[in-house]
């Protein structure tokens, strides 16, 4: 029977803690796996992509068939007219981070939006030129960064703040990074940071950061890649310039499923502000007038470039609809509840494996972590990896040069999940 193996002293998996505790697993579907006795596999990388909801399919049927039979006439007819399509996610979108309606936009991809609202935002200008962020920060954010700095004709490497953890911790402390933006004063033109740190997992202290940046004159932004869909967020509240997230990892909505974007209200009511125009961002009555003026709309749309990608519009919303009917604090409950699960029985396996074979670099606190755990090892993480997938079902990701990412995703993970994970490793590092 599962969990009894003599060999293990690890507790033993205690079937009543999925039944009392059941998530919402039967919206997705779950991966098959052909090992005894599982017929599931125990699925991590819900921070790398998240599963497919069962409507997902369906719903994209309806659009496909709507083409079909009515061409172009989808744009302006039927109950869900085309050009108005993105309009439908104003609210679910908002309630998931924090916003009001108008204050959100579902268009592009993350560092598209992150492009799109640089040019915004991004305005150097005598003394204060620069970028504040973190230096152990998803490639693309680094890239998208740098380019933007060399695009006003800045060097980078002068440019562009990447702030480090102190030597021999993994992740910032939010005492230092509001030190180094006070250090820099009036040089500083926009802070932006990860919410949630895709290698570390760490979940930034958003509101004290914002109030820092805001306190020395800057505009702040946030990647909300790893922290939409997974942390309970209050952009609007937290005063928030701007933020952008992707939708495929917690959200949902396929791979490379269509991005989000935020603009604080009092941003999106300055219609002066400079941006990159499109003819979906000027307003719905001077749209199709086809003339040389561009009117934007004192709302998030008017970041909008192109009409809306029906296609990878509906999983969005698939999924949103999903987070609405469960809503972020019954999952935030749930997330604490597994993610601390899996911490313990991974700090038994910590302690009953070879000294110094994993560590958790995820913080412990819970304000300070999504449903992510990175754990470090010794171990050839991506062979490791191979044999939990290949030999237990057990799917999680690397990022070099030592972790393995753990994602318990409250709406579709279970206990037995986490037990299986902490089972094969205790095995495998034994």
């Amino acid at each position: 029977m599962v969990g009894q193996d003599e060999n293990l002293t690890m507790r033993a998996y205690d079937p009543a803690l999925d039944t009392a505790d059941p998530g919402w697993r039967d919206d997705f579907y779950i991966p098959p796996f052909t090992g005894d006795p599982f017929t599931e596999v125990a699925y991590f990388a819900g921070n790398s992509l998240g599963l497919q909801p069962r409507a997902t399919r369906d719903a994209v049927t309806v659009e496909l068939e709507r083409w079909a039979q009515m061409g172009v006439e989808g744009q302006l007819t039927g109950p869900r007219p085309w050009k108005d399509y993105h309009e439908a996610l104003r609210d679910t979108a908002a309630r998931l981070v924090g916003a009001l309606p108008h204050e959100t936009v579902t268009m592009n991809s993350l560092t598209v939006n992150l492009h799109v609202l640089m040019a915004t935002f991004y305005r150097p200008e005598g003394r204060r030129t620069k970028i504040i962020m973190e230096d152990i920060v998803f490639p693309s954010d680094g890239y998208a960064m740098a380019s933007q700095a060399r695009w006003h004709g800045l060097d980078p490497a002068e440019h562009v703040i990447r702030l480090r953890p102190r030597d021999g911790e993994d992740v910032l402390r939010t005492d230092d990074v509001t030190a180094a933006i006070r250090a820099s004063g009036d040089e500083v033109a926009v802070v932006v940071f990860s919410a949630v740190n895709y290698l570390t997992g760490e979940w930034m202290d958003m509101p004290a950061i914002t109030d820092a940046g805001h306190a020395v004159g800057a505009i702040v932004g946030w990647d909300l890649a790893h922290a939409a869909g997974n942390v309970p967020m209050q952009l609007h509240d937290w005063g928030v310039d701007w933020a952008a997230w992707c939708s495929y990892k917690y959200i949902n909505s396929g791979p490379g499923g269509l991005a989000g974007a935020f603009i604080h209200e009092r941003h999106a009511r300055d219609t002066s502000l400079p941006r990159l125009a499109g003819w979906w961002g000027t307003s719905t009555e001077t749209r199709f007038r086809m003339d040389d003026t561009f009117d934007p709309p004192p709302t998030a749309d008017a970041w909008q470039m192109s009409n809306p990608p029906i296609f990878s519009m509906t999983p969005v919303q698939v999924s949103l609809e999903i987070f609405d009917r469960v809503g972020m604090p019954a999952l935030r409950e749930r997330s604490l509840r597994l993610t601390a699960y899996l911490r313990s029985l991974l700090e038994e396996v910590t302690a009953e494996s070879p000294a110094g074979a994993m560590s958790i670099v995820t913080p412990a606190e819970d304000a300070r972590h999504g449903c992510q755990l990175s754990v470090r090892f010794q171990a050839d993480i991506h062979h490791l990896a191979e044999i939990l997938r290949d030999e237990d079902g057990v799917i999680a990701d690397t990022r070099n040069p030592d972790i393995i990412r753990f994602a318990p995703v409250p709406l579709y993970s279970s206990y037995l999940d986490c037990w299986r994970a902490a089972e094969a490793l205790k095995r495998h590092l034994a």
